[in-house]
């Protein structure tokens, strides 16, 4: 009898075990996909602006490299050099 008993315990903890899993993942699930968005748009963002500095300084147009510039062409894409070419033209 102790026996069963003690397996019943295993298939209790099994399947609370399983659905603390499943209710874990789908509460960090939609966070972890909007920071694996994130971190490819900036990836992108980095390399799309390294490779406009390097094109553009044959025109004297460089944009600096920083976390707000760098997000700024990942999420905006060509609008975005476009917006900081015109933010760095009124500025000065």
């Amino acid at each position: 009898m102790g026996e069963m008993n003690l397996s019943l315990n295993y298939l209790a903890a099994i399947i609370f075990g399983v659905l603390a899993f499943y209710v874990c993942i789908r509460i960090f699930y939609l966070p972890l996909k909007m920071l694996v968005q994130v971190l490819s748009k900036a990836i992108v963002g980095g390399a799309f602006l390294a490779l406009f500095n390097f094109i553009g300084a044959i025109w004297g147009l460089t944009i600096g490299l920083n976390v707000i510039t760098i997000l700024i062409v990942g999420f905006l894409g060509i609008p975005g050099i476009i917006l900081l070419l015109v933010l760095q033209h009124i500025t000065g």
